[in-house]
């Protein structure tokens, strides 16, 4: 019998321990390797899907049939968001630039937002209007059309409402807070510093100040002024006004149409086949870029969006 004790069987033992160690560390290096293998791939699949889905496959071909063109206005319409002029107008411009589009359907949900923008995107509308005659531009409003989103679609030949859409509110807006209670409940004192007396206007933190409460009355009289003039010149003997109309209410598309703030039932689909004649519908849409979604997933710079919304409020106009 031999003996596990002895020099020869120790060394075949130690030899088969480090036999076993060495086949273990390249298996697991191989399946390391197999693994890393396996995410390169995956990788390469994950991003030739969202080049794909990218990529307009076989645009120019469909764009040398006659067709309607579509623009989305979707949510709330201000500089940084999806809804801004820029964007907006990109897509105005190509749709009436293209040749072979038959009219323009301006799909609208929107609870409105800067006036600024808005007029932008009117002022855009118009001007295409009258260099394009034979272009027409239609909006069709599904959930909601109010105040900035109504400014847009004022300038548009028709407007198409669903019966219970939400149409109106033609007013202006400034909100903002007032946190003096707090600041005295705990102690808070406040010490501002301006050159120019008005310099810390409607400021959030400090009493109100009557001066400069009715100046921001004026500048609101003002816009919604504004306001009423594009509705009154985009609508014209459509409208039948009342003492309502232009006080911020809204109203069910149903109620629009009988006040001539809309002119027809319709969708997207009905205005296409029915009044432009073009049932191949085609989007012009801006969408964002890869880097625009990832930087909002990432809500960069929240935090000082937020500190500056609050010092700021008190000169946020809105159509809202």
């Amino acid at each position: 019998m031999d003996n596990p004790q002895s020099p020869n069987n120790s060394s075949d033992w130690e030899r088969r321990t480090l036999e076993k160690l060495v086949f273990s560390a390249l298996q697991e290096q191989k399946a390391g390797r197999r693994w890393g293998i396996f995410f390169k791939v995956l990788g390469f699949v994950y991003l030739t899907l969202v080049l794909a889905a990218l990529v307009d496959w076989g645009t120019e071909t469909s764009h040398q049939e006659r067709h309607t063109a579509l623009i989305d206005l979707t949510g709330v319409i201000e500089s940084k968001g999806a809804a801004n002029a820029e964007k907006m107008i990109e897509s105005l411009q190509a749709a009436f630039k293209e040749k072979n589009v038959a009219g323009i359907v301006l799909r609208i949900n929107s609870p409105g937002g800067s006036p600024v923008q808005a007029g932008l995107v009117n002022d855009e509308i118009r001007r295409l209007r009258a260099a394009h005659p034979g272009t027409p531009l239609y909006a069709v409003v599904e959930d909601i059309c109010a105040s900035g989103g109504y400014y847009v679609a004022a300038a548009a030949d028709q407007i198409y409402v669903n019966k219970a859409s939400i149409v109106g509110s033609i007013g202006v807006l400034m909100d903002g807070f007032g946190f003096t209670g707090t600041m005295e409940k705990f102690g808070v004192d406040r010490r501002l510093l301006t050159a120019g007396s008005n310099k810390g206007f409607l400021d959030p933190f400090s009493p109100p100040n009557q001066e400069q409460m009715a100046h921001a009355h004026a500048m609101l009289n003002d816009i919604h002024k504004q306001f009423i003039d594009v509705v009154k010149t985009g609508r014209g003997a459509r409208l039948k006004e009342t003492p309502e109309m232009f006080s911020g209410l809204m109203w069910t598309g149903e109620q629009s149409i009988k006040l001539g703030l809309a002119d027809d039932f319709g969708s997207v689909d009905s205005v296409a086949r029915d009044v432009i004649k073009a049932e191949k519908v085609l989007d012009y849409t801006v969408k964002e870029n890869i880097a625009e979604r990832f930087a909002k997933r990432l809500g960069a710079g929240a935090v000082n969006s937020f500190w500056n919304g609050v010092s700021e409020s008190a000169a946020a106009i809105s159509l809202r």
